[in-house]
């Protein structure tokens, strides 16, 4: 059984999929390519897809993954191509490789996310994060099903720094981290901050990072923040800096039949 990890994007309008939404739209994309997948066991067979760290409703991202196992092997490009045609522009299959390691899900450490604040100068963004580094916790609020919870955002947080619109630009191919989204002003102050956020329990989103921000410096965007996972991965700690989790499938070499 072949197992092939996708690299997908959510841009544009499609930003607004829900996890659900995109698991009908790419199961459907299978059934339109024509897709060989393995089923799981069972009086209800599913096509087996195994989805990982999903990103917010509302989120834009460059880095979502998945696997999927084949029944009949494919060529992992050929199989990107086919999947990225049948999905709707937005979503976006751009790499494919085939599962040669185990641990995917392990390896997605912590995410890079890209906050567009306008309205927002960015010294003042600029004080804000400064405050918010300083701060040894930074407890915020977050509504669930079991109630209110209250935890720390602030250990979650690896790097935090307020970036130019030139290296925003540099560091997004998606139009949405450079897109002030609706209801925004499209000229005057506007702050990009980037941040390193490692995947703890409870999981700390970019909306808990700027409650964190209100906390801690009375910083408060006055329309929508744009929102984009620019990646995830593996964390360097001693850096800050969030690798390539499909890299070791890549530089796995895949050992000939027969050989010793």
């Amino acid at each position: 059984m072949q197992r092939i990890r996708l690299r997908y994007t959510k841009r544009g309008r499609l930003r607004f999929t829900s996890h659900r939404d995109f698991q009908r739209a790419f199961e459907r994309a299978l059934r339109r390519a024509e897709v060989p997948m393995a089923y799981s066991a069972g009086f209800t067979p599913h096509p087996k897809v195994s989805y990982a760290n999903a990103a917010p409703t509302g989120v834009g991202s460059e880095a979502e993954y998945l696997e999927i196992a084949l029944a009949a092997p494919r060529d992992p490009e050929q199989l990107r191509l086919l999947l990225d045609e049948s999905l709707p522009t937005g979503l976006d299959v751009i790499e494919a490789v085939d599962a040669r390691t185990s641990g995917l899900a392990e390896r997605l450490e912590a995410s890079v996310w890209q906050l567009r604040l306008d309205g927002v100068e960015p010294d003042e963004a600029r004080r804000a994060v400064a405050a918010f580094l300083a701060a040894e916790t930074v407890e915020v609020q977050r509504t669930t099903k079991n109630g209110v919870r209250t935890f720390d955002c602030r250990a979650a947080v690896a790097r935090f720094e307020v970036i130019s619109a030139a290296d925003a630009a540099a560091g997004a191919a998606d139009t949405d981290a450079a897109d002030p989204g609706p209801g925004a002003p499209r000229s005057g102050a506007c702050a990009i901050l980037r941040l390193v956020v490692r995947h703890l329990t409870p999981a700390v989103r970019p909306d808990d990072v700027l409650s964190g921000l209100h906390a801690t410096a009375d910083l408060a965007p006055p329309v929508p923040v744009a929102v984009t996972r620019l990646a995830q991965g593996p964390l360097d700690e001693e850096s800050g800096t969030v690798t390539d989790p499909l890299a070791p499938d890549r530089d796995a070499v895949a050992v000939p039949a027969g050989s010793a």
